[in-house]
């Protein structure tokens, strides 16, 4: 039964393998894309891509990743700045696949490699959800490509399901990793993971602007939350529509749906979150200065205001402190200091 059991391990990577490699080329007609279609963009405005594997079907991993690129290349006219594909996406309904402690690649293995190359032709960051080998055990993981190709890392999903953890996976590290970008900080979280807040607020606190999250189903209202409680932009990529992209106020920017299986939409990291009182004057002043240049969203039920720079005169942390208007986590750490200092 071992012995079969490694044949038939062996026939799936090696047809994946070669498969991948012949594929190699399939995309190098979009390395020279025009760039005329590009406008100019504010200096922190990141394009944002994700993809659904709705209506995908392979009987091969190789046939997967193919599907895949082709899907990632539907993105391209957009310019993406970075692509994140769904949870465990190579293997998804592949008959006979070996289970994830079989199939699990060091990094940088075939997989990793495929979408290195697109991410180096593309000029794009690629985040590669697979299962990774790492010291001899296998995780659940999402690897951050860079745009030279380059792989920056890899998070280890922290909370696998006991069906993930049967068949060989380990849980990763309880402090999750961020990733330092070209256009910013990220981090990134996997399916189960959104049923601990513990690993989202980390990622906060190491300064994560955008939260990454492939996953095999949508996740629902439970992302909205997560996106004002930890005032980052969430990005899903998942098995079935949708996928999404929400920002920091838990409102949804762009979703995939039955026209589209994929999305692509600019989020500006020039954004503070703001607890509007008692600086209600501070904002006006910072409004009757600057103008245009900045655009001040105020949320009067839940007593927010969105501060948002759309010039590149305008640096927000500047201007915050020029006003002297804290982000909310910084008023709500004052106010912490203040009751500590008289509680009983």
């Amino acid at each position: 039964m071992e012995k079969q059991t490694n044949v038939k391990r062996r026939n799936f990577l090696k047809g994946a393998s070669a498969g991948i490699g012949l594929s190699i080329a399939s995309t190098s007609g979009f390395a020279n894309a025009s760039e005329k279609n590009e406008r100019e963009k504010l200096p922190r405005e990141v394009w944002i891509a994700s993809l659904t594997l709705q209506g995908l079907e392979a009987r091969s991993m190789d046939e997967m990743v193919r599907k895949v690129i082709g899907r990632m290349e539907q993105t391209l006219p957009c310019h993406p700045d970075i692509i994140c594909l769904p949870e465990a996406f190579p293997y998804k309904g592949v008959p006979d696949a070996p289970p994830d402690s079989e199939i699990a690649e060091t990094i940088p293995g075939p997989i990793v490699e495929r979408f290195a190359i697109f991410a180096k032709n593309h000029h794009c960051n690629v985040i590669c959800p697979m299962s990774a080998k790492e010291n001899g055990l296998v995780y659940n993981s999402a690897v951050v490509i860079d745009r030279k190709g380059k792989v920056l890392g890899a998070f280890h999903k922290i909370h696998p399901t006991v069906g993930e953890i049967e068949s060989g996976v380990t849980p990763g590290p309880i402090d999750p990793p961020v990733f330092q970008t070209d256009f910013g900080t990220i981090g990134i979280q996997i399916c189960f993971d959104i049923n601990w807040h513990d690993g989202w607020r980390r990622l906060r606190k190491k300064g994560a602007e955008i939260i990454f999250w492939p996953s095999a189903f949508p996740g629902g209202r439970m992302l909205n939350g997560l996106a004002w409680m930890t005032k980052c932009c969430i990005v899903s990529s998942t098995w079935p529509d949708p996928c999404r992209i929400i920002d920091i106020t838990g409102d949804e920017i762009a979703s995939s749906g039955r026209f589209e299986h994929w999305i692509c939409a600019p989020v500006n990291l020039e954004k503070a979150f703001i607890h509007i009182w008692p600086y209600t004057q501070n904002l006006d002043d910072l409004r009757a200065k600057y103008g245009q240049k900045v655009r001040i969203t105020k949320m009067h039920l839940e007593d927010w205001a969105i501060v948002e720079s759309v010039s590149a005169d305008v640096k927000l942390v500047e201007v915050l402190k020029e006003f002297e208007i804290p982000i909310h986590e910084e008023h709500i750490q004052r106010a912490e200091q203040a009751q500590d200092k008289l509680r009983l």
